[in-house]
């Protein structure tokens, strides 16, 4: 199973250092890349046509360009309003696990900043947050504590990642904590498709008593690139109401806890 998980990943893993290089030097040769990851030059072209295709390059002859940097932005407003209505029952079901005194880790991603959004009215403990949107989410809150990890900052969606907001977490220990994740799978377990983004989770893993992960159904049995921790690792998934009961079975029997947030109804 490992070598059959592996040969999933590598195609993935090289998609995303040939976009990291695109967007330290601009531009990439087919060439180049058949030579640095040894594949042939038919593979590394197969690469950029996906990779142009996410909206992350645009392929020219003999190789690729980088995107204007609106591309990138454009590409994270879109994913903001993608499967909303989802992410939000999930939000909802995640903030009602936090009690008003809370001290609560929110990690990277939109459907942990909807659930900030949905924390309760209640909620007047502190915030230890990983993005510039999340914590802005909370500032406006009479009696909450916001705190905003640093680090560096990504551009595109300003999100803090780095050794410097892994060291910021040190200095707290959670309540619970509530995390993104690119897939889940029973035996893969938490994994996600950006590589700098690990460090950061597991830090937050280890500072928290709970931590909950945030999915939408479409990432249940879905493998990305690189591993965060076991399923063991972590309280519960929650994920929305459209989630394959076959998937949820099989999480669970490998020893996952599953929480299936109900479908939202009425207005908003």
């Amino acid at each position: 199973m490992k070598e059959e998980l592996l040969a999933a990943a590598l195609p993935e893993e090289r998609r995303l250092q040939i976009a990291a290089q695109l967007r330290r030097d601009a531009r990439v040769r087919v060439e180049d890349l058949a030579q640095r990851f040894s594949v042939s030059g038919e593979t590394i072209r197969r690469d950029l046509q996906v990779l142009e295709e996410r909206g992350l390059l645009r392929r020219v002859y003999g190789g690729a360009v980088a995107q204007e940097d609106r591309a990138w932005e454009s590409a994270i407003a879109e994913r903001a309003v993608l499967r909303l209505d989802p992410k939000r029952a999930i939000a909802a079901t995640a903030a009602a696990l936090v009690e008003p005194a809370d001290t609560v880790i929110l990690d990277l991603g939109t459907t942990v900043a909807e659930t900030a959004r949905a924390l309760p009215a209640t909620f007047a403990g502190r915030a230890l947050c990983c993005s510039v949107p999340v914590a802005a989410e909370l500032t406006g809150r009479e009696g909450v504590e916001v705190h905003l990890a640093g680090g560096q900052l990504r551009r595109a969606d300003l999100a803090c990642t780095g050794a410097s907001a892994e060291r910021f977490l040190e200095h707290f220990f959670a309540d619970c904590a509530f995390i993104a994740a690119t897939g889940i799978h029973p035996k893969a377990g938490i994994t996600s498709d950006r590589l700098d983004e690990i460090p950061l989770r597991q830090a937050i893993l280890r500072q928290a008593a709970e931590t909950y992960v945030l999915a939408d159904s479409a990432k249940l049995g879905h493998i990305a690139v690189g591993r965060v921790c076991v399923l063991s690792t972590v309280t519960a998934i929650i994920t929305d109401s459209a989630a394959d009961p076959a998937a949820v079975r099989m999480l669970e029997q490998a020893g996952a806890r599953v929480l299936v947030a109900p479908a939202l109804t009425g207005p908003e």
